[in-house]
């Protein structure tokens, strides 16, 4: 553990993966860990991705290996461990990581299942994880038409009728977004009422091809396995009625939760468990920056992570320097 790197980076999607190649490109002493053995965090989960500029069709395991074979042409490839604890240590009696920086800096130690590191600054784009809803065919058929971001995926049901489930400002962005391009978007919520702001409730409820099935609960995907989802059984809890909605795309909106319990009493968190943090990544605490889905953000997309990971690594440039 004798070595002191400029920083680590923890977590090995979009912002991650970003995060790596700047870090290489300004020539810091940087660790890359990640506990996954598929280079490219949700993304690799993802059957298809349409919306990233140059790679029109690409599947998120693709896209995965791609940012991983970038950073690792350029030296840098993530150390296969999963972190167990990071915290703030004293002050190094080396002074700056290399000479000509600012003074000296608290240090992170960082544990992982395998050993233990320091680090002047942290990077840290663990992401966030889509709430699942645990019923049959969900795992079998995500990414064959069930999905968990309309704005992925939402182009490629035009012209046809899909599912939103939840009833949360989430979920009615998601229908509204979806009732552009779709035939007819079924609304899905368990309770007699939305969760959403009301604005959002006035406009889902004013849009014409969106139909609310109110005390509604989804009870099974439909399709071939590891083929494509053909239908959506659901179930009206007050009559316990089963219906199938014929519908070729299912979103689920039930929520993200943020991969932030490890370092919850470290940085400064919102209601959601997400971190505060602004574009610069910069948060409560001196030298851990946030990148990706991990921090406040309006809109959690391949190309947003990506540009938190520069942004993280100039922040940590500017850090280093003062």
């Amino acid at each position: 553990m004798e070595r002191i790197y400029d920083t680590i980076i923890i977590g090995a999607g979009p912002a991650g993966a970003s995060a790596a190649i700047y870090a290489s490109r300004a020539r810091l002493s940087a660790l890359w860990l990640d506990n996954r053995l598929i280079p490219g965090g949700q993304i690799a989960d993802s059957g298809r991705v349409d919306n990233y500029p140059g790679l029109p069709g690409i599947s998120g395991a693709d896209m995965g290996e791609a940012f991983a074979e970038h950073a690792k042409k350029l030296g840098m490839e993530p150390v296969r461990e999963e972190v167990k604890e990071i915290r703030v240590t004293g002050a190094s009696a080396e002074g700056a990581p290399v000479a000509g920086r600012g003074p000296a800096k608290p240090l992170f130690l960082v544990t992982t299942s395998k050993g233990q590191y320091q680090a002047y600054t942290v990077i840290y784009a663990a992401g966030a994880a889509h709430r699942h809803l645990g019923i049959p065919g969900e795992e079998e058929l995500s990414g064959a038409g069930v999905s968990y971001c309309a704005t992925c995926d939402g182009a490629f049901y035009r012209d046809l009728e899909t599912a939103v489930v939840g009833g949360g400002n989430t979920a009615c962005e998601d229908a509204l977004f979806l009732s552009r391009v779709c035939s007819k978007v079924y609304l899905i919520h368990r309770r007699d009422q939305l969760r959403a702001d009301a604005v959002l409730q006035d406009l889902v409820k004013k849009c014409e091809n969106i139909e609310i099935l109110w005390n509604t609960v989804p009870d099974s995907v439909e399709g071939e396995e590891e083929g494509e989802v053909t239908g959506l059984a659901v179930r009206n809890v007050a009559d316990g009625e089963i219906r199938t909605l014929p519908v070729p795309g299912i979103f689920i909106a039930a929520g993200m939760i943020p991969n932030t319990e490890l370092v919850k009493d470290l940085v400064q968190t919102d209601d959601g468990g997400y971190i505060i943090a602004d574009e610069t990544g910069r948060t409560s605490c001196p030298g851990f920056f946030a990148a990706g889905d991990i921090r406040t953000k309006t809109l959690r997309q391949v190309v947003t992570a990506v540009s938190d990971g520069a942004n993280a690594v100039n922040s940590v440039q500017t850090y280093l320097l003062i």
